[in-house]
């Protein structure tokens, strides 16, 4: 038998991995928005059947999302939406903080023009009734303000290892900005930050970066203490 064309192959292969990618996305913001709650059990079945795709395309995903830190397997139970600890919780907001910090100098350094007025058209995107429309809108609008920061900052590996980190923060995102109060001041936090980064004042953006995520994490570890009183 003659061997399949070159291109039919690679065709397949995009394919594949198309459909791969989708399954990921799709668990991923189920994950996110609250859909799939922490400790719940992932049936295959159910997920490859909703999805209309195969059983390995699903577990194919879970175990990409089990790399994210979105997902444990447990022996003789299957995958489960992780759950963060306290200890994860503060371990999380320090490096994101660390990272946030050099993102804002980084693009204090090194934007463009043009990502100067992306990254404020975002910050005035999370102002509109739109972008909070639903929780869902929420961490999709804050989102997308930080993968303008990350496009823009000059350091491809900080943008890389921040995206990743940010997957595991969105599920305690929504504790923070789901507290009364919080994304007014969320709002005045990243207008501080966005305005250094206007003047190209590198060092105040990076501890205005630093302060705003402590605030957020403060915020966190808050519910953790209520929720064991």
């Amino acid at each position: 038998m003659e061997d399949l064309p070159e291109s039919l192959d690679m065709d397949l292969s995009r394919e594949v991995v198309s459909l791969r990618q989708r399954a990921t996305d799709k668990i991923r913001e189920a994950i996110l928005t609250g859909k799939f709650s922490p400790g719940q059990r992932l049936v295959e079945r159910d997920l490859w059947q909703s999805l209309g795709i195969s059983r390995t395309v699903v577990r194919e995903a879970l175990q990409h999302l089990q790399a994210e830190g979105l997902i444990t397997i447990i022996p003789y139970k299957g995958p489960v939406v992780a759950t963060l600890s306290l200890q994860d919780a503060n371990e999380l907001y320090e490096v994101r903080a660390s990272l946030e910090s050099l993102a804002c100098a980084g693009f204090a350094k090194h934007a463009s023009e043009a990502q100067l007025k992306q990254l404020r058209a975002a910050l005035e995107f999370l102002r509109t009734p739109q972008a909070s429309a639903s929780p869902k809108d929420l961490l999709d609008a804050k989102n997308a303000f930080y993968a303008t920061l990350l496009q823009g900052c000059g350091n491809r590996v900080i943008g890389e290892i921040l995206t990743q980190l940010n997957n595991r923060v969105s599920v305690l995102r929504r504790v923070s900005l789901g507290t009364p109060g919080r994304l007014n001041q969320t709002l005045l936090e990243l207008e501080e930050v966005v305005q250094a980064v206007e003047r190209r004042d590198a060092q105040t953006a990076a501890r205005l970066a630093a302060a705003h995520v402590a605030k957020a994490a403060e915020i966190v570890i808050g519910s953790f203490s209520r929720q064991s009183s």
